[in-house]
């Protein structure tokens, strides 16, 4: 048996590990923040439960930092008090990433964990099965202990070979999104295997887990070994350890072999994360910013290794550099031994720690700029710049590059890193509060709106309110800036700025036309897991999308809120237009009855095609009742 399938089969509690077929699992640990953390919450209320039924489960302030008006503490106020109610531990604004955070704290080799961010298989370094979820997936696994999925296949990346100089756990991860693409890993484990492994250590690990997401993957997991054990004694929880590993006669679905010796730096270039090309081809391009940081690089080590390299150095005139450390403790760690004070004294300016630019809260790129970033997504306006070009490095490359002014992997001959020790970590547990008080008064702010309900399935008719080609992301659908996050516990008013940076009267037709159908390409839905990219289309009545494909989140984040995702042959693509009206043909008994080939006619011109939809027996009783919170408050599960 591989490790993922191991994983998994200790925690099975129904369904069979066949892929394909729906499976539930039981949950160890949840984690939220704060900008999916206020909806989750509120779905966490609408149950009513008492205390929540994981082992551990953790509310991170890391996203809405940026106090620029009452919304932001608001909302963390909200998470606060419903965490005390339920036995949640809160961790402060200002702790830290919450990927990072729960590496350093509560990661356990053989646990479960689901989080309300995409980017949760981080864990997956430390041997866990640890997968992003949408907000009320995550809500219900902490009012439960379940999760239910769809059974992922398992790709072997088999590791062989010694990294050359310059060459990071970032190479690594760019390699394997040039090699299988943004859609190459939906519905998928992704499991890494070979000698390669020995020579990264966990934190390296944790890069190439959590930029997995931009695989579409399920999660990626990493065996356990001395270099867990390693990073687990310098967290002062040694007793955690146990050795998790695949079988020697382990099978698998899938296999990509890379060979680490013949890496070189790379970068992905705008606007996806598997634009990737050699740092090479590109070197010379003179860059305006430089960002190292997010829950992707922001380890000690990748700390460590900018320091290092800025020391004693100048920032270039024309680059603004910027340094987001990923916790409270790896940033009390560079104080205290003078690494901040070189990057500093370097030209760097230290951000709180946080998720900040990578999801557009601060430091937007100047207009038509360049910015490298150790982030692990550049979607187009992400940044908060909607021209700007975004490309993603490592931490090494990023620092040279600041330095030099233009992007760059000529590093001088005679220069090389010093080993990382693994320092025992300073723990300052007063960014924590772990209390329990199940009479807590829940505070609700002005911002805070209800969660939005879908209806119960019935005929379905409209127009198409907007058609949009491949690889749309949650960032198209819902923005995610400094100005919107705010709002992410404000439905009606994130709604009018829906698709707002792919075609800025999306809203008004959609509200003129009370709803209609959205069309999508390929992959439709990549990227975040926020739910709000469901919860808006279901607001404005949006009742099915047509698309190619769609990303694994997006998909469960649709069904969630009772709108059909429904499959298109990629040659019915041009059968929509916004001109005519549709009909979803006799939609209620198909689903009612499994009928997975169903029409859809154009009611002007009488033409018509199949779609396909495919839903579980659990899927299909959301559907049928306008979402899975209608589908709970209804007894149906």
């Amino acid at each position: 048996m591989n490790l993922a399938y191991k994983v998994l089969s200790t925690h099975l509690k129904e369904g069979n590990l066949v892929p394909g077929e729906q499976i539930c699992i039981q949950i160890d640990q949840t984690l939220t923040q704060d900008s999916t953390g206020t909806m989750a919450y509120l779905q966490l209320e609408a149950m009513d439960i008492d205390h929540v039924q994981v082992e551990k489960a953790v509310a991170y302030i890391d996203h809405n930092m940026l106090q620029t008006g009452f919304e932001n503490m608001d909302d963390h106020e909200f998470i606060r008090s419903v965490a005390k109610k339920h036995g949640i531990v809160f961790s402060r604004p200002g702790n830290g990433v919450c990927h990072q955070l729960q590496l350093e704290n509560f990661s356990k080799p053989g646990k479960t964990l689901v989080g309300s961010d995409s980017h949760t298989p981080t864990c997956g370094a430390m041997g866990m099965i640890a997968i992003g979820a949408g907000g009320l997936d995550v809500a219900v696994a902490m009012a439960t202990g379940k999760y239910y999925l769809q059974c992922p296949s398992v790709i072997q990346v088999n590791l062989t070979g010694e990294r050359a100089p310059w060459v990071s756990a970032k190479d690594i991860i760019l390699k394997v999104l040039q090699e299988l693409s943004v859609k190459g890993g939906v519905n998928k484990i992704v499991e890494y295997t070979g000698e390669g492994i020995k020579t990264l250590s966990l934190t390296e690990r944790a890069t190439i887990c959590n930029m997995g997401a931009e695989l579409g993957a399920t999660t990626s997991i990493f065996p356990t070994d001395e270099n867990t054990l390693a990073y687990l004694k310098q967290q002062g929880r040694e007793a955690d350890y146990i050795e998790m590993k695949a079988d020697e006669d382990a099978t698998y679905d899938q296999r990509l072999d890379i060979d680490l010796s013949i890496l070189v730096p790379m970068v992905a270039k705008p606007h996806s994360p598997d634009a990737v090309v050699d740092v090479k081809d590109l070197e010379g391009m003179k860059i305006n910013q430089v960002v190292i940081g997010s829950c992707t690089n922001s380890s000690f080590a990748d700390m460590m290794h900018a320091a290092q390299i800025l020391k004693g150095q100048k920032v270039s005139d024309h680059v603004s550099l910027v340094i987001a450390p990923g916790s409270s403790s790896i940033l009390a760690m560079l104080s205290k031994n003078g690494a901040l004070a070189d990057m500093i004294h370097a030209g760097a300016r230290i951000l709180e720690c946080g998720c900040g630019p990578c999801i557009g809260m601060g430091q937007a790129p100047l207009s038509k700029g360049v910015s490298l970033r150790t982030i692990n997504r550049n979607f187009k306006g992400r940044s908060g710049t909607n021209d700007a070009n975004v490309y993603l490095v490592s931490p090494e490359v990023a620092a040279l590059s600041a330095i030099k002014g233009y992007l760059s992997c000529d590093f001088d001959k005679d220069m090389t890193l010093a080993e990382v020790p693994n320092t025992p970590f300073i723990k300052n547990t007063n960014f924590f509060i772990d209390e329990y008080d199940p009479t807590t008064e829940v505070y609700m702010g002005p911002n805070i709106k209800p969660v939005p309900r879908g209806e119960k399935l019935d005929t379905i008719k409209g127009k198409v309110v907007l058609k949009v080609g491949d690889n749309i992301s949650t960032d198209h659908i819902v923005p995610s800036d400094s100005k919107l996050l705010p709002y992410r516990s404000n439905v009606p008013h994130l709604a009018k700025y829906s698709f707002s940076k792919v075609d800025s009267e999306f809203y008004n037709r959609t509200i003129a036309n009370n709803g209609g159908f959205i069309v999508g390409g390929d992959n439709y839905g990549q990227g975040s897991s926020r739910e709000h990219a469901a919860l808006v289309p279901n607001y404005l009545k949006i009742k099915a999308i047509f698309a190619i494909s769609f990303a694994r989140i997006h998909r469960s984040n649709l069904i969630n809120n009772g709108i059909l995702p429904l499959i298109i042959n990629p040659n019915d693509y041009d059968f929509f237009n916004d001109q005519d009206e549709y009909e979803v043909c006799d939609i209620k008994n198909a689903v009612e009855n499994d009928i997975h080939s169903i029409t859809v006619k154009n009611n002007t011109t009488h033409k018509t095609i199949t779609v396909s939809l495919t839903l579980s027996p659990r899927e299909k009783i959301m559907i049928l009742e306008g979402g899975l919170l209608n589908a709970i408050k209804g007894g149906k599960f």
